[in-house]
């Protein structure tokens, strides 16, 4: 997915295209929500390696040295889409995969 092409702000949505491929809203919304937690761990994973770089032991609570580089990286991520606007764009490209469970795959 091309990141670019996300909106960086809400738009309207109609409920009933949304609920399409499913045929349930309250599914699309589960599958969305669960997506977005994913990319959300994704980058807070990668933001954190990122910044670990710059962590100095010698740093204490009281003083924390701030880098160009380090507040360059943070803006970076603070510009990017957020996470629930990445899953929807997913899903409505077709790009994102699902499996609904049956009742036969239930385990009791």
């Amino acid at each position: 997915m091309d990141i670019k092409k996300v909106p960086t702000n809400t738009i309207t949505r109609d409920i009933k295209n949304l609920a399409e491929p499913t045929g349930n809203i309250y599914e699309t919304v589960v599958i969305l929500s669960k997506r977005a937690n994913q990319i959300a761990l994704a980058e807070k994973k990668e933001l954190n390696r990122k910044l670990e770089d710059f962590k100095n032991e010698r740093d204490t609570k009281d003083e924390v040295f701030e880098n160009k580089e380090q507040i360059e990286i943070s803006k970076y991520y603070e510009r990017l889409p957020k996470p629930d606007l990445q899953a929807i764009s997913e899903f409505e490209g077709g790009e994102l995969y699902f499996k609904v469970a049956s009742s036969d795959d239930i385990v009791k």
